[in-house]
């Protein structure tokens, strides 16, 4: 057994937040010790085993602000990872003696844990360069990001091991770090496959006020522009113009997604979907959903259709893989992570990111339930040869073992060091 310590900015509910716990209940799998350290976590919004005693959370450096006047929210992210990092240093890594920190998203953090003293490794999960992330300003804005870019992709460098999520990723992760000429590994996510078998699927009508005779679409995301929500909405609308006036009576969209009250986006993305809906005239047939618990989440997945997923160049997308596990066809757009998760046309469709091909996709599995079937088992099937969590846990202990070997190595040197002194 060995002690691993993770590192998030933000414990609570998101792909990023999916991951690393996943990665956490798959090292505690194979019997090692796991404890997280984390900006915020809110037990009212996060997934249930950061809640429930499975970790210990320590939540660090929560009272430093978000932002400075609604502005300046990356620097702020920084400081607070880096002001975490810097506590973990001084006072918990000499104490606990970790072989392995884990840290995602923000690799500011990485030279501060290295103050710390010991033959331990840090693994960097990146997600996607956050220096992509950010949306084009004015020149104030490129002054205000050029040296957190700069620092990014310096301190990237500084990890013993860069993980990355898909092969899309590591392509970005290449063109958007060059200075940086060590490759990263691939690690595709996974689910927490038990934690699905072990929760009964509820009934659709103790979630939302659906008919159990509707023809249930499904979109999971969170409440964020970027995940192009719109899109779904304007496809429902399109299929109306394909579909004949009973397949259109027994459609309905669940959308479902990650809403944080303290997040200004949410808020106000979450209006202008219900705006939308209301502006397309197909409210009556939209049901908005906000962060859903694991279990409804769970419900949802296993009564519905089909999943529609929307983000264009997404980096990986963990939802097509939990609807593929209830063998549900994934309509997504034809980028990004995607286009390695979901076949076109053997375990869904991958379309262009407009309402025409979404909607022209959706209509076929409506007036053909043979295909629903058949785009299912393919997609279970591609799940577990490919995305399980087993597959998931025994790549985790791999890296694992590579890493506990270097770190003998160095406590042998270090020990014949101290020998001829």
């Amino acid at each position: 057994m060995v002690k691993i310590l993770f590192l998030h900015p933000d414990l609570g509910i998101g792909g990023a937040e999916r991951l690393v716990v996943d990665a956490a209940l798959a090292f505690q799998k194979k019997g090692h010790e796991v404890a997280f350290y984390t900006n915020h976590h809110d037990p009212t919004h996060c997934f249930a085993e950061t809640r429930d005693g499975t970790f210990r959370v320590t939540v660090v450096g929560d009272w430093i602000p978000r932002s400075i006047l609604g502005r300046f929210k990356a620097a702020c992210a920084y400081i607070r990872m880096i002001y975490a990092a810097a506590y973990m240093a001084w006072y918990i890594i000499p104490n606990e003696e970790p072989l392995l920190i884990f840290c995602d998203s923000i690799s500011l953090c990485i030279p501060f844990l290295k103050m710390a003293r010991g033959p331990f490794r840090v693994i960097f999960y990146c997600h996607h360069p956050d220096k992509l992330l950010t949306s084009e300003g004015g020149i104030l804005k490129k002054l205000y990001r050029a040296p957190l870019n700069w620092l990014e992709e310096l301190t990237t460098a500084k990890a013993d091991k860069v993980l990355v999520n898909s092969k899309y990723t590591a392509r970005v992760y290449q063109d958007a770090f060059q200075s940086i000429k060590d490759i990263p590994d691939i690690c595709y996510p996974s689910i927490n496959t038990q934690y699905f078998k072990s929760t009964m699927p509820k009934p659709l009508k103790e979630i939302v006020p659906v008919g159990t005779d509707k023809f249930i679409f499904l979109s999971i995301n969170r409440y964020e522009r970027k995940k192009n929500l719109q899109l779904a909405l304007r496809a429902f609308k399109h299929l109306k113009h394909i579909l004949s006036e009973a397949d259109w009576n027994r459609v309905h969209l669940i959308m479902a997604g990650g809403f944080d009250p303290i997040n200004l986006e949410n808020m106000e993305h979450y209006i202008e979907l219900t705006d939308l809906a209301a502006e397309l005239e197909i409210d009556d047939k939209i049901t908005f959903m906000k962060s859903p618990k694991d279990d409804e989440k769970i419900s949802l997945l296993y009564n519905c259709k089909a999943l529609v997923y929307t983000p264009s160049n997404e980096h990986f997308g963990i939802v097509p893989l939990e609807a593929m596990y209830f063998c549900k066809p994934v309509i997504a757009v034809n980028s990004g992570g995607p286009t390695e998760t979901v076949v076109n046309e053997v375990t869904g469709f991958l379309c262009e990111p407009n309402s025409k091909s979404f909607a022209t996709a959706m209509s076929k599995l409506v007036s053909n339930p043979d295909l629903i079937e058949r785009f299912g088992q393919a997609g279970l099937k591609r799940f577990e040869t490919n995305f399980s969590f087993d597959a998931f846990t025994e790549q985790l202990d791999g890296i694992l073992t590579r890493e506990r070997q270097i770190v003998s190595e160095a406590r042998g040197v270090e020990y014949e060091e101290r020998k001829k002194k």
